[in-house]
């Protein structure tokens, strides 16, 4: 299949797609006498793979480590289990900013009722000091 269709068939836009070969994140396709590149299922299936990490928020850096561990089945997993319990220290980490977060934004909203001018904004005021 050609690019056009792996961008239909795995949704990632066609410039996705080129940049991920670019970092080395899919196999260079195979090429038509025009220079087209041609794309089987391995490719949709590798494609998917970098989707679904990326879903679960994964670097590229680390996607792409995890792709050269899956190329060397025979090795230990304990590299790909210390990558996924630095991903979750992190997301658990964005949660305790978010938490925080969402406290200051209540706090600010709390200060102001939309009956009031900009003038006397208690959100505008809180956001001065």
């Amino acid at each position: 299949m050609k690019i056009g269709e792996l961008s239909k068939t795995s949704g990632c836009s066609i410039q996705t797609i080129r940049y991920y070969e670019k970092e080395g994140l899919l196999s260079d396709p195979e090429r038509t006498e025009g220079n087209f590149r041609l794309y089987d299922v391995t490719a949709l299936k590798q494609l998917e793979f970098v989707k679904h990490c990326r879903s679960l928020d994964i670097s590229l850096i680390d996607i792409k480590r995890l792709i050269d561990l899956k190329n060397k089945p025979e090795e230990s997993c304990s590299s790909v289990n210390e990558l996924i319990k630095q991903q979750l220290d992190l997301v658990n980490k964005r949660m305790k900013e978010l938490k925080a977060l969402k406290i200051e934004l209540q706090q600010m909203s709390s200060t102001c009722n939309s009956d009031n001018t900009i003038e006397r904004c208690g959100i505008i005021k809180s956001l001065d000091s």
